[in-house]
């Protein structure tokens, strides 16, 4: 880990350092709107947002729900990109990708439905842009997520992403971490990515292929639990502990305090 991040130290203002939310910063708990970052975790991406040439969160969370948890403000070097990619956080602001707009009907409708329908066990959750089933607290009734979730989309035309003990439909976007990921990229020569879900692989996708072409180097962080997908951490180049172990890492990345 020390030799990975030497270079990102050194030279801060030419790396990025990107993060899920949920299980990365947050521990994972079974109701979704108890969900807290580590406050330690919190200060420190706002202390490496000061020097680093970019410090940003991706989640599948609402951008608001990001800037509120966070604590963003205007004048913040930290970012949020909520929702994969369709909401954006940062000095203050909310902005939406306006692509999804006209799939708002058609996300509410579906939340309506899900709200009627939801066998017993399972928490709708409503982020304005898309929709998620939880089953965590009734492993039983993943089968009734994914048969739900899965006839909707070929109803509507929204996309199903199953996710950790969820179901989630958003509109048909080319959106995902990885094209933020990718996005962010530009313009520096080191970038840093830490996640611990399906949802995050197309982040590390995005950085093997930028780093493949020469653009970047990439430096791959897997977040260890016990729901953690197999084929993350096999591609991980770091893998740590939960979220007590990100905060080690972030720790870890902080520039040398001048002399």
């Amino acid at each position: 880990m020390e030799e990975l991040f030497a270079a990102f130290r050194s030279e801060p203002g030419t790396a990025g350092i990107l993060s899920d939310f949920d299980g990365t910063l947050a521990p994972i708990v079974d109701d979704p709107d108890a969900s807290r970052p580590l406050p330690e975790a919190v200060d420190l991406l706002h202390l490496l947002a000061t020097t680093y040439g970019r410090v940003a969160v991706i989640s599948g969370r609402p951008a608001a729900f990001l800037s509120t948890h966070l604590r963003l403000a205007e004048g913040d070097g930290l970012m949020a990109i909520g929702l994969y990619g369709m909401e954006m956080a940062g000095g203050g602001q909310v902005t939406v990708d306006p692509r999804v707009l006209s799939w708002l009907p058609v996300v509410d409708e579906v939340a309506c439905l899900a709200e009627e329908q939801a066998t017993a066990g399972v928490y709708v959750e409503r982020k304005g842009l898309s929709v998620t089933l939880h089953y965590r607290t009734t492993p039983s009734a993943a089968a009734w997520a994914t048969e739900w979730a899965a006839a909707q989309a070929g109803r509507t035309g929204l996309i199903r992403h199953p996710a950790r003990m969820s179901e989630e439909l958003r509109p048909p976007l080319p959106v995902d971490k990885g094209t933020v990921v990718a996005q962010l990229a530009a313009g520096l020569r080191r970038v840093c990515f830490v996640g611990d879900d399906v949802g995050d692989l197309p982040a590390f996708a995005a950085l093997d292929e930028l780093a493949s072409s020469g653009a970047i180097t990439a430096v791959k962080v897997g977040v260890l639990s016990e729901e953690a997908p197999p084929e993350l951490l096999a591609g991980a180049d770091v893998v740590v502990d939960g979220p007590g172990g990100v905060v080690d890492l972030l720790s870890r990345l902080l520039p040398p305090t001048p002399a």
